[in-house]
């Protein structure tokens, strides 16, 4: 269903974050911004084991004929139908003494508008990911929210 005050040649901003749970100690991670080898890794953090937040801002825009959220900028990446968040971890989130060279691909799909519309009154949408991997390295490719994306405060 489409948003009814957002019309097509109009964007919109939702605010996004992403907790990574209990990432493996010592590791960068970081929100990539940009496209193929041009990019670069902000809000880049650390771990120390504890769970990593990662909170920022994406335009919106109602331009898909199937009525969904296209998400639009910098942050976000891939098709229209098939928008994600890439996660740098190590090397890839330029790291030099890291032994991981990771990305995790956090994919938008599951966000509405009627998410969108509630998450406007100065609320969030968060997802919550498994930090690290069954292989106890840090989490990697496709990684999907462990309940899906929510409306937070």
């Amino acid at each position: 269903m489409k948003k009814e005050n957002i019309s097509p040649e109009k964007e919109s901003e939702v605010r996004l974050r992403i907790v990574l749970i209990a990432p493996p100690s010592g590791v960068d991670f970081g929100v990539q911004e940009g496209k193929g080898n041009d990019y670069t890794t902000i809000h880049k953090q650390r771990s120390t084991g504890a769970n990593l937040t990662f909170e920022f801002t994406v335009k919106v825009k109602d331009n898909r004929d199937d009525g969904l959220p296209n998400f639009l900028g910098p942050l976000t990446h891939g098709p229209t139908t098939g928008r994600f968040i890439y996660i740098n971890i190590g090397t890839s989130a330029r790291q030099s003494d890291s032994c991981w060279d990771r990305r995790m691909k956090i994919p938008l799909s599951g966000i509405t508008w009627a998410m969108i519309e509630k998450a406007s009154t100065k609320l969030v949408l968060e997802a919550r990911l498994p930090g690290t991997g069954k292989d106890g390295g840090p989490s990697c490719a496709t990684v999907k929210p462990i309940e899906g994306w929510k409306v937070c405060k």
